[in-house]
């Protein structure tokens, strides 16, 4: 069986924890606190392997110019901005390379048209 690569088989892991969480809402993970501020679990990976997650809590520190609420939007907003950023990235690469495809194979059948 092929090895799933890291960032598939990682965001397979996560996905599973936080549906289980946060979808599911009941859970057949034993989940167990670590310390004051994560909890852990052990999961099987794509990959058939056992791997451990931790959970952890971090709370955001009060500000003076903006609310818990524009601090959790602004966090949301700024993920989203890099995930926006990230997929026109891809697609400019993927549009050079298929440019690039297509310079080459003209280039390709111009010179076998010269050696005729």
């Amino acid at each position: 069986m092929a090895k799933v690569t890291k960032l598939v088989n990682e965001k397979a892991v996560r996905e599973l924890i936080f549906d289980e969480l946060f979808v599911d809402n009941k859970t057949e993970y034993n989940f167990v606190k670590i310390n004051d501020r994560q909890y852990g679990v052990l999961v099987v990976d794509l990959n058939g392997d056992v791997r451990y997650v931790r959970i952890g809590a971090i709370v955001a520190e009060l500000r003076e110019d903006m609310t818990a609420e524009e601090l959790m939007q602004s966090e949301i907003d700024a993920y989203n901005q890099k995930m926006a950023d990230k997929a026109e990235k891809q697609a400019k690469k993927e549009k050079k390379i298929a440019k690039d495809k297509a310079k080459r194979e003209a280039d390709a059948k111009a010179k076998e048209g010269e050696q005729k």
